[in-house]
């Protein structure tokens, strides 16, 4: 018994001064891993509410942030860890060296994603608007992370990588309320330009037609056969293709009733005589 308690005063001797020495570096980190992991929760469901408010899509804000607290509570473990005297610098070289190897293998896929979350913050487009955009037109049906998907006019699906639409030229014919629609056309030399242009603008007093701006005809250049003439008009934009496929047949029929016409490209062709045989 006497030695088992010598023992103990042995053993408590000399793990004393460890304990004492630990002891508080364990608290500090004990209370630091419970502190960071409330944080970066409370910041994860900031960040989320944020985005929600922004009408952000559910899909991407519930991804960020479920990347977002993996990454911060990988950093905050390290950081524990290293508090309480753990060599953590073959882990962080572990980890880099692994994110340098995925970030290779996947780096058209993360240029997606990052096109993705670029898109769905900063809105160029919402679902529903006619845009424009590496070399192709369409509805947009959905968006997605890595891809958004259009509709053509004719109905087919284009899908469409978002690195490569978020870094291009993008025309959004929807953003707008009202698109200007221009009617070209052109009339013979002989026409009275006056009488055209007061034939148009009967045209253009269509309740579809906004007043201001007023509609407004002008002589867009000389062709080679015809006085080239354009009928510009406001309207709301989903008005804009029913509009202009009218105005279009209206133009032809009315120019015609007035006895102005709309030529079509001519060639005049010379025939010489053909030289007489006597004579060289």
């Amino acid at each position: 018994m006497e030695m088992n308690v010598e023992q103990l005063v042995t053993l408590s001797e000399a793990w004393l001064p460890v304990v004492l020495q630990y002891s508080g570096q364990l608290i500090l980190a004990i209370a630091t891993l419970l502190i960071g992991w409330w944080l970066i929760n409370a910041l994860t469901r900031k960040v989320g509410g944020l985005m929600e408010r922004r009408n952000v899509d559910r899909a991407l804000h519930s991804f960020i942030g479920s990347l977002a607290g993996i990454v911060l509570k990988v950093l905050l473990l390290v950081s524990v860890a290293s508090m309480v005297g753990v060599e953590t610098t073959s882990f962080i070289a572990v980890i880099g060296a692994a994110g340098l190897a995925i970030g290779l293998a996947l780096q058209g896929s993360l240029a997606n994603f990052a096109g993705g979350v670029l898109i769905m913050l900063f809105r160029p487009f919402r679902a529903g608007d006619w845009i424009e955009g590496q070399g192709v037109s369409g509805s947009v049906d959905s968006i997605h992370i890595f891809h958004t998907t259009l509709k053509t006019a004719d109905n087919k699906v284009v899908i469409v990588p978002n690195g490569s639409l978020s870094n291009g030229n993008i025309t959004n014919y929807s953003r707008e309320p009202i698109r200007r629609a221009d009617i070209n056309l052109g009339i013979d030399y002989s026409s009275d330009i006056k009488q055209a242009r007061d034939v148009l603008l009967k045209i253009a007093q269509d309740p579809r037609v906004l007043m201001e701006p007023e509609p407004v005809v002008f002589v867009t250049g000389l062709g080679d056969s015809a006085v080239n003439l354009s009928l510009r008009v406001w309207v709301a934009t989903p008005d804009y293709w029913p509009v202009t496929f009218s105005f279009i047949e209206l133009a032809k029929e009315r120019l015609t009733e007035a006895g102005i016409g709309i030529p079509f490209p001519q060639r005049v062709v010379h025939l010489m005589p053909a030289a007489s045989p006597d004579k060289p």
